[in-house]
């Protein structure tokens, strides 16, 4: 049973993830990326950045993580294993640079039942180490309601 208890909620920030330049261009090139600014530092660095920049789509290495986490905890009653992502948005305020330490915060901020699926909305805010709004992820995530 999905605890609704969870809507509104916001969890504790995750302990900072430190983003590694070969983290970033393992991710590029697993992805496709091919932009020199992802792969080479030195031409990030020419580029105006102060080391190689992940692809917007790199947050989702440390999101997820935080958010597999947080719905497999027994008391959330998620149903991981029947598990789809419905919609993923991921809104950059800043690109992310490889020695950046990024926290994630997790919002719960909606919960709706429809058609024998749960419909989870999560909307995660990461951070740098000095609190500045880097990314905005959201995910509404479904699986199948309860059997009653």
């Amino acid at each position: 049973m999905v605890d609704r208890s969870l809507v509104g909620r916001t969890l504790p920030a995750t302990a900072p993830y430190q983003v590694g330049r070969q983290k970033i261009t393992e991710f590029a090139l697993a992805i496709g990326e091919g932009d020199s600014v992802c792969l080479d530092v030195d031409a990030a660095r020419a580029a105006g950045h102060p080391d190689v920049v992940a692809p917007p789509t790199f947050t989702i290495a440390f999101v997820l993580p935080a958010i597999e986490s947080f719905l497999r905890d027994p008391e959330v009653g998620w149903d991981y294993a029947h598990m789809v992502h419905a919609e993923q948005a991921i809104t950059l305020h800043r690109p992310v640079h490889a020695g950046d330490e990024l926290a994630t915060t997790i919002h719960v901020d909606d919960l709706r039942t429809r058609a024998g699926s749960h419909m989870l909305t999560l909307r995660c805010e990461v951070a740098d180490g000095h609190g500045a709004p880097v990314a905005t992820c959201k995910a509404v995530l479904v699986t199948k309601a309860d059997e009653a």
